[in-house]
């Protein structure tokens, strides 16, 4: 995994994450930069998550807890999409504070999937 990126991504997901929290608690009805911004984070986090699967299949395996890692993994793969559905299709604010929360959610993932690549817990 790479460091800068998973760093992009966890800023990325946190302002986005944010900003999507305080308009939907706000009442704003979400527009279309409030959701497209999650949906770019969301699709960085989804790369992130096929990265994590592809490195240990090419002979890059964790150095932590693999089964800790797989579960992570799957889980960035299925908690973003479902989220960002939802968002798509539903267009209330509610929706937007989950997509914001599911960002928050995956950063938090990603960064244990890193710790656990590097043996750092």
């Amino acid at each position: 995994m790479i460091e800068w990126f998973m760093w992009v991504q966890l800023v990325l997901a946190v302002v986005a994450g944010l900003f999507a929290v305080v308009v939907g608690l706000i009442g704003w009805k979400p527009n279309d930069y409030t959701v497209g911004s999650l949906v770019l984070v969301e699709l960085l986090l989804i790369a992130q998550g096929v990265i994590s699967l592809v490195l240990p299949a090419v002979g890059s395996p964790p150095k932590g807890n693999a089964l800790e890692f797989g579960v992570y993994a799957v889980s960035v793969l299925l908690v973003p999409p479902a989220a960002v559905v939802w968002a798509l299709i539903d267009r209330t604010r509610w929706s937007t504070v989950v997509l914001g929360a599911g960002a928050f959610t995956v950063a938090v993932m990603v960064y244990r999937m890193y710790q656990i690549w590097f043996a750092l817990v």
